[in-house]
This record gives structure tokens, C-alpha cells and sequence, in this order.
């Protein structure tokens, strides 16, 4: 274990079935007006909003609508939203969906008052709010990001060709999350499988980076031994209670600061991902999963001791007879095997990248000196042309 670190989380979670039942003693700690941010109206159908509504109106809160945010919430719409605080004066976003709608919430949090072009300010220039900020609350109703115990916002910028990531501090996560994970039975089948493996890239792009024995390592080894035990359940029977509980806890868990104590990151399959999302408007748990496989085996080499690691205690594979090459390419294999028995989409051109379009993807690739291996851009043509040749849908 080596490094410096300080880990804060002040968000506040509520766990299981019973979890709406604290929903209205949260909301009394804030203002009147509360505006409801959610999607495309998918829990009008299930009844999710019928059940935030009743809670705000037990509370006595004046409900702001704010619907319409995309699965890749856009700046555009982020400052829709901020007109809709400022006119209002919101005193609290509840966000109600998935990571694309919390992490929308927490965007629009940080721009409604901010003095600076908040664009540049924050997803380029990767500021911090020097601003007033709204509070954010959240009832998740699909798993993948971790958005719901984190700072991060990811925004696509159309006009200025990029989808971008930015962090903020303990200030703008979530003040409290409801987790009922029979609310994540509601999403479609597609849905719910890119959610699995955004959970395992967000576990994968902290565990394949440092060389230090870590604590945070044999955490992050549970976390995905758990996932894929789960995963397999649920992608059978996705009304399977108890597996989708398990994958609830540890998307949360996967990105919500811990597994980076101790350690740095790595994060280029995101840029590639995001990139992909850009171009295509693909769903962003499909496109990691599409550049997963060529990206790891290009870097296998430059960080082999903890792939042979991932190999031995993530997937159970035997090491006798086996050089260390052997050993961590069988483990890309088994992570291969487990990807297509849950069924994510692994060739990039299923997702909408094609020839004509691939330098526009290649040109929004932010290129990070992270990980074990820093990028060439002819590097990442070629995972990307190895994402498009890779296993096609049964």
C-alpha cells in the first residue's frame, strides 16, 4: 500500500425493499421547491413516479418538472435545467433514474449560479464551483455508473465534439440515495446488461493500474468475483431479488472513491468509450465493453504481473505449467466467456462505428498518460478497428 490519500463520502444511503420509506423524512431537511429530473418517462409506466410524487407532496414540497434527460445528457439540456433552477429557485434537485440522470443533476447543480462559462470551466478546464450549488438527491433505478455515491458528471457537448467526465468534491455528491433494487427490475434487458459491465469496467480500470501490493486490490478481487457470480444469475432471471441486491451494492461500491485509495487509475477505455458515444449516441456500458477485450491484451504486457493476478484470483485460473503470458491471456479469455454469456455487445460496428466514421471517433479520444501505458493515436485506431472485427452478437 503506498501513497497518500483522503477518503470522504457524506452521501447517505438507504438499502433494500423499505428504502422509499425514508424518502419523505429527507426531503423535510430541505427548501419547498424541489425540481424532479428524470428521463423519458419510463417510471411513469412502472410506477416509480407516482411513488416520489406522493412523497413529495406528503412533504409539501412544490414539484418542478424536469424531464427529457437523455441516456447521454447533453450540455444543452443541462442548461435548460439551470434555467429551470434559477427561475424557480430550486432548493433541491431529486434526480430519479440512472447514473446519466444523476450525473445530469449534479451538472446542472454546479452551472445554474456559476459566474464562468461552466463548460469550459469545469469539463474542460476541470475546475471546482466557487459558486452556489444546489443540493442533490437521488432514487436510482439502474445500476452501473455509481453516480449515486460519487462526484462525477459525464456531459456530451455535440458543438464542440467532445463527451467528458468531470469530478467534482464530497460538496456536489448526492446528499442521500434511495437503493430499491426492485426498481432495477424495471429496466429492459439491454439496459440492464450494459449496467453490468459499466460495473466491471469502472472495477477494471482501477484494478489494472500500480504495481504495489494494495489492500484496495483484494477488495476490488471480492467486488468482481461477487459481480460475476451474480451477473450470471441475473442475466438468466432478472427478477432474481437477491442477485440484482448484489449488483446494486457493488455497482455503488465500484466507483465511489474507495477503490482508488492507495492507487491511481487508468480510465482510457472510458475516453474510447465516450468517444464511441459521441459519434453513435450508443448506450455507454456497450461501448466499453466493445474495446474492452483489444485495449487489455495491447497493455497485457506493460502491466503482465497484475493481469497474471486478475487471472489467478478474479477468475480461479490455475498457474502450473503456464508461463505468466499464458496465465494472464487465459484470463482475458475468461473475462471473454463471461461477456458473452451475459450477452453485451462486443464489436463496435453493432454499436454504429464505421469506416466513414471512425476518425471522428478517434479525434474525440482524450489521450491520458495513465495506466501502463500511455497511447499512441495509431494505437488507438487499432483497438478501435480490432472493436469492430471483434465477436458479433449470437
Amino acid at each position: 500500500m503506498q501513497g497518500n490519500f483522503i477518503y470522504h463520502n457524506p452521501t447517505k444511503l438507504y438499502f433494500g425493499e423499505d428504502a422509499m420509506n425514508h424518502l419523505i423524512d429527507e426531503l423535510k431537511n430541505y427548501g419547498p421547491t424541489v425540481m424532479l429530473s428524470y428521463g423519458g418517462g419510463s417510471i411513469k409506466r412502472n410506477g416509480i413516479y407516482d411513488a416520489v410524487v406522493a412523497a413529495l407532496k406528503t412533504a409539501g414540497k412544490t414539484v418542478v418538472e424536469d424531464a427529457g434527460v437523455m441516456p447521454n445528457p447533453t450540455y444543452e439540456k443541462v442548461q435548460e435545467g439551470c434555467q429551470l433552477v434559477r427561475e424557480n429557485k430550486v432548493d433541491l434537485i431529486l434526480a430519479v433514474g440512472g447514473g446519466s440522470t444523476i450525473d445530469y443533476a449534479k451538472g446542472v447543480s454546479a452551472s445554474a449560479y456559476c459566474e464562468e462559462e461552466p463548460w469550459e470551466k469545469y469539463w474542460v478546464k476541470q475546475g471546482n464551483p466557487t459558486c452556489q450549488t444546489v443540493p442533490v438527491g437521488s432514487v436510482l433505478t439502474m445500476v452501473g455508473t455509481g453516480s449515486e455515491m460519487n462526484g462525477g458528471s459525464v456531459i456530451t457537448n455535440r458543438k464542440a465534439g467532445f463527451k467528458l467526465g468531470k469530478v467534482f468534491g464530497p460538496a456536489l455528491y448526492p446528499k442521500f440515495t434511495i437503493l430499491n433494487p426492485r426498481f432495477t427490475m424495471t429496466v429492459p434487458q439491454y439496459q440492464m446488461v450494459a449496467g453490468f459491465f459499466d460495473i466491471m469496467s469502472h472495477l477494471m480500470e482501477q484494478y489494472f493500474a500500480g504495481k504495489a501490493d494494495c489492500t484496495t486490490d483484494y477488495i476490488n478481487e471480492g467486488l468482481m468475483r461477487s459481480l460475476i457470480h451474480a451477473t450470471r444469475i441475473a442475466a438468466k432471471n432478472p427478477q432474481d431479488y437477491e442477485a440484482r441486491a448484489n449488483i446494486m451494492w457493488t455497482a455503488t461500491w465500484a466507483l465511489n472513491t474507495l477503490l482508488k485509495c492507495g492507487k491511481g487509475g487508468d480510465w482510457e477505455v472510458h475516453q474510447i468509450g465516450h468517444a464511441i458515444g459521441l459519434v453513435t449516441d450508443a448506450t455507454h456500458g456497450m461501448t466499453l465493453a466493445s474495446v474492452s477485450l483489444p485495449y487489455y491484451r495491447l497493455v497485457m504486457h506493460d502491466g503482465l504481473h497484475q493481469f497474471v493476478r486478475f487471472a489467478q484470483n478474479v477468475w480461479g485460473v490455475r498457474p502450473e505449467g503456464k508461463s505468466d503470458e499464458q496465465v494472464a491471456s487465459e484470463g482475458l479469455a475468461c473475462l471473454e466467456n463471461w461477456m458473452k454469456e451475459i450477452g453485451v455487445v462486443m464489436n463496435s460496428s453493432e454499436l454504429g462505428v464505421t469506416e466513414e466514421n471512425l476518425q471522428q471517433v478517434v479525434d474525440a479520444v482524450l489521450i491520458l498518460p495513465v495506466g501502463y501505458r500511455t497511447l499512441t493515436r495509431d494505437e488507438v485506431v487499432y483497438i478501435l478497428r480490432q472493436s469492430m472485427s471483434g465477436p458479433r452478437a449470437n
